[in-house]
């Protein structure tokens, strides 16, 4: 009996989705610490990425990439954002705050950076970063956070040295000196 010719299957050719757009690099013009910028950056860049490969901005720190952690943590309009989470693009014709703009050069320490040195909270420094932007927001609201918003504020950060009860400790500080402040001038 002779073997019957087999034939090759035919070849499978699958055609990639079209492209949801036409160009995938996008121009966005943003205020990054009260500097203008304007950049060409990719529909899926990432803020983060953005800031610390393009701007070299390292003090918005990458933890978990899942928007979890809190470590990257920037405002948006004075709004806490996780940068890990946001594209770049998004940004564009935004104000956008990260912790080198707080204190740049030599200027004085804000008072919660001031209050996260003398409450001592901070250890390895990895998330102070994320949990001071936030309490920087927190510290610029018109009226002054009541225990349970800062709880809420913060419960999205986390410390994997669990210097919680210091973090909590600076960020009140901070808000006792912003607002003490306004009492005393009568906002």
């Amino acid at each position: 009996m002779t073997p019957e010719p087999t034939t090759a299957p035919a070849a499978v050719h699958t055609v990639p989705p079209p492209l949801a757009e036409p160009s995938g690099w996008h121009e966005i013009s943003l205020t990054v610490n009260g500097a203008p910028v304007t950049a060409q950056v990719e529909s899926r860049l990432l803020l983060s990425d953005f800031l610390r490969d393009r701007l070299r901005l390292t003090g918005t720190h990458v933890g978990c990439e899942h928007g979890v952690c809190g470590a990257c943590t920037v405002l948006v309009d004075g709004v806490p954002a996780r940068s890990c989470l946001t594209l770049a693009v998004q940004c564009g014709g935004t104000e956008l705050r990260t912790v080198e703009g707080l204190a740049p050069g030599d200027a004085p320490l804000t008072p919660v950076q001031r209050a996260f040195h003398e409450c001592h909270g901070m250890q390895c420094g990895f998330c102070t970063a994320g949990f001071v932007m936030t309490a920087t927001a927190l510290s610029e609201q018109p009226e002054r956070p009541g225990a349970g918003d800062v709880a809420d504020a913060l419960s999205g950060h986390l410390c994997r040295c669990t210097g919680y009860r210091n973090i909590r400790r600076a960020v009140c500080q901070a808000l006792d000196e912003r607002f003490a402040d306004s009492a005393e001038r009568g906002e």
